[in-house]
């Protein structure tokens, strides 16, 4: 017969030191949940962007790149336990595989983001120049309507963001997990984040398309 290889349906990213301290993780660890297929398992099995994954199916992921390589390895249609860090807690959902051909048929996720609300005056934070959306803006960069958040128009080429490769056109979707829809958001989540003694901001960066990466910026 056919071998039927596992499918979760979501895009991970490694965790660095930087994002491990933003997230609470204590150590740099596991697959960091990037983006959801709403076609896929992860979806209706409560698994959520931004969360961590650190065990799966009884065995451990000490980084993202055993996520995939146990996942295939684990029958389709098992209902296995999968280990997540949520804004520092550990939580354990069931999830039941789907089939990699399947997941293969299926399109990158588009993301739930919240209304936008009125773009407000531009700001500078993190050595980003940031905007809110505006026509302009969206006509300037070809940013696809269903990108919400906040639009990058300058990066300082010294700064921290620069380093981690935040370009203009990109839009910050969130802020130490929390979602952001004008400049003004941006700089409270960071300031908040900087009286909780964090050394990094975790942003959740969408490109003109709206695919989604995480990003630790030091906040120093």
């Amino acid at each position: 017969g056919e071998t039927r290889r596992g499918w979760l349906g979501v895009r991970i990213q490694n965790v660095d030191d930087a994002t491990a301290e933003a997230l609470n993780l204590g150590s740099a660890r596991g697959a960091l949940i990037a983006g959801i297929d709403d076609k896929g398992p992860a979806r209706p099995a409560g698994l959520e962007v931004g969360d961590v994954v650190v065990k799966f199916d009884g065995k451990e992921v000490k980084q993202s790149r055993d996520l995939p390589r146990i996942v295939a390895s684990t029958p389709v249609g098992k209902a296995v336990d999968v280990s997540v860090v949520r804004k520092g807690q550990e939580l354990t959902k069931s999830v039941t595989l789907g089939r990699l051909e399947d997941g293969e048929r299926q399109q990158t996720a588009n993301l739930n983001q919240p209304p936008v609300e009125v773009p407000s005056a531009t700001r500078r934070i993190l050595g980003l120049e940031l905007s809110g959306v505006t026509e302009e803006l969206r006509k300037r960069f070809s940013i696809k309507e269903t990108v919400k958040g906040v639009v990058v128009t300058r990066v300082d080429p010294s700064s921290a963001a620069a380093d981690k490769r935040i370009q203009p056109g990109e839009v910050i979707v969130e802020v130490g997990q929390e979602a952001v829809s004008s400049p003004a958001d941006v700089t409270r989540r960071v300031e908040g984040l900087k009286k909780e003694g964090k050394k990094s901001a975790l942003l959740l960066v969408a490109n003109a398309q709206g695919e989604v990466r995480f990003v630790a910026v030091s906040v120093e």
